[in-house]
């Protein structure tokens, strides 16, 4: 509850106000489950809002968001109100300006930043990464930069981290070694922060933070509530959204000094799963962040189960507290009862060991800074109820407080994914392997056209052979018909020779034959004329000898 330039929060023997010029000296709320944190972070909340101070809170059990709801008059505010001395009939129920945000774009204006808006040393050391990895992870972010490639999404970071890993020698000169395994560590990094919704939390519309410092028309801050239900079992991601807020604020917030009242009030609830195995490192920035972003104009108030659960260097800036009931059933325990009450500022009235163990649901020890900026004497009070709604809102004021934050749903609602590294990378390498597909394509026509050529060469060849051989048979052909014919025409030439050899002889043997029968004939015929004149000769003779004989004989010779 505001009361002039302090917030109300509880009361003990004194009134316990959280003065607002020294709100931004930080804060711690503590106490065991159910003593009543998350009732201390809605009155805060609420005198914050009433004084103007936007706010930005986690939800993580979903019962936040009843601070945009109006509470309601019961048996048990009736009794806290008489304690408190207010009166029921004058004191107005009313809900917080809220705006609610959802990282995994369930139930809320979207959240998403992107990886470049992250940076290098940040996600390096949210990933766990050594510092050979991140000196890789720096190098790709420089390349990306150098070469206008846009880091927006998961997606882009790893296209980005395979491709320069591809192109490690090239770059080895220029930008420094990058080793496959190293590259292979980050993308094995990457798998827990996608598996956690990374993929939904990086990517655009980037988040303008600046749009969480806004005030409603009546001139409340408006409460900016994380849904973080789900988120709350995703802790890589919800404690690296946490870290970027710190530092985005602490780099884009001017020099405020000491104001009358904080700029901005940024509650971290669950503030154990922020520091859960965090390097050294990051505990140093976080301390760092947290000791300059007071000057800024920041309240940062840290909400967890124990004060153990942050480290003491983060602790040891919380000025302003709250501590709730510690139950203290071990060793362990009983020393961080006795530690919490050691960091308080003694009260004579009361064992303050004793006191955090005794506290009932609503109680609390309290300690603000006072005008001078010193930790007050330790209160043991009851915590103030709120005006708005202890439990979760229901599902239409859920639903109104959405639509009604329709300014930042036209500018959040719906993811953009333009062309960045991914898609520039995607391009390039379906060029190259279009390239590579043309001159494998080229590569293969010159084969097959050299084959081709190989192949007609071959049979020209074979069928200049071919032709080679068959003139030759045709040569070897008709050189045998020539000496076919040759022959042939000797033989024919020596058969008609000896034709004409046989003719010539049989016309010769016939001509000796006719010359024998003409001259046999002429032998004939001269026999028969020398015989016919033989013939008659001896006739003549013998006819005369016989005339001679027969007148010998017969005497009759003359």
């Amino acid at each position: 509850m505001l009361r002039d330039d302090r917030i109300w929060i509880g009361q003990g023997e004194e009134p316990c106000n959280l003065l607002l010029n020294q709100a931004n000296r930080h804060g711690l709320i503590a106490g065991a489950s159910g003593t009543g944190k998350t009732v201390t972070l809605k009155v805060m909340a609420e005198g914050f809002s009433d004084a103007g101070v936007p706010v930005f809170m986690a939800d993580v059990k979903g019962d936040v968001t009843g601070m945009a709801q109006a509470g309601e008059l019961t048996e048990g505010l009736r009794e806290r109100m008489g304690f408190f001395g207010i009166d029921e009939q004058s004191f107005a129920f009313r809900g917080t300006p809220c705006r609610i945000w959802d990282m995994l774009g369930d139930a809320g204006c979207p959240v998403r930043i992107t990886i470049s808006d992250m940076g290098p040393e940040l996600l390096g050391r949210l990933l766990g990464l050594t510092e050979v990895q991140k000196g890789v992870l720096n190098i790709v972010f420089r390349v990306a930069d150098d070469q206008r490639l846009l880091l927006l999404d998961l997606k882009d970071l790893r296209a980005m981290l395979t491709y320069v890993g591809e192109h490690a020698k090239e770059y080895e000169t220029t930008y420094g070694r990058v080793s496959s395994q190293s590259v292979g560590a980050i993308q094995r990094a990457l798998i827990a922060v996608e598996d956690q919704g990374g993929d939904v939390f990086f990517g655009e519309p980037n988040l303008d933070i600046m749009d969480w410092f806004a005030c409603d028309a009546s001139g409340r801050g408006y409460v900016n509530i994380l849904n973080a239900s789900k988120l709350v079992n995703m802790p890589l991601v919800y404690s690296m959204f946490l870290l970027w807020m710190l530092s985005t604020l602490f780099e884009r917030l001017p020099e405020v000094g000491d104001a009358d009242k904080p700029k901005f009030a940024f509650f971290f609830d669950e503030a154990h799963l922020l520091f859960n195995g965090m390097p050294k490192q990051l505990v140093n920035k976080v301390v760092q962040v947290v000791k300059l972003i007071r000057s800024k104009g920041v309240g940062i108030y840290f909400i967890s189960q124990s004060p153990s659960d942050i480290p003491d260097e983060v602790l040891a800036q919380l000025s302003n507290r709250v501590q709730h009931g510690l139950r203290a059933y071990t060793p362990a325990e009983q020393k961080a009862v006795r530690v919490a009450a050691s960091s308080f500022r003694a009260n004579p009235a009361f064992d303050s060991v004793q006191a955090l163990q005794d506290l009932g649901t609503g109680e609390a020890l309290v300690s603000f800074l006072d005008e001078d900026g010193r930790p007050s004497v330790v209160e043991r009070a009851r915590i103030l109820f709120p005006s708005c709604r202890m439990a979760a809102a229901d599902a239409g004021v859920v639903s109104a407080v959405i639509a009604n934050a329709y300014d930042l749903m036209n500018k959040y609602g719906d993811a953009i994914d333009r062309e960045s590294a991914y898609e520039l990378i995607q391009k390039e390498r379906e060029e190259a392997d279009a390239a590579a597909r043309l001159a494998a394509e080229r590569e293969a026509f010159e084969k097959e056209k050299a084959a081709f050529e190989a192949q007609k060469a071959k049979e020209e060849a074979a069928a200049a052979a071919k032709a080679e051989r068959e003139a030759e048979r045709k040569r070897i052909a008709e050189e045998k018909e020539a000496e076919r014919l040759r022959l042939k025409a000797e033989k024919e030439e020596e058969r008609l020779r000896l034709k004409a050899e046989k003719e010539a002889e049989r016309l010769r043997l016939k001509e000796e034959k006719e010359a024998e029968q003409r001259a046999a004939e002429a032998r004939r015929a001269r026999d028969r004329v020398v015989g016919n004149i033989f013939n008659s000769v001896v006739g003549t003779i013998g006819r005369e000898a016989g005339r001679q004989i027969t007148r010998g004989i017969f005497g009759t010779k003359k």
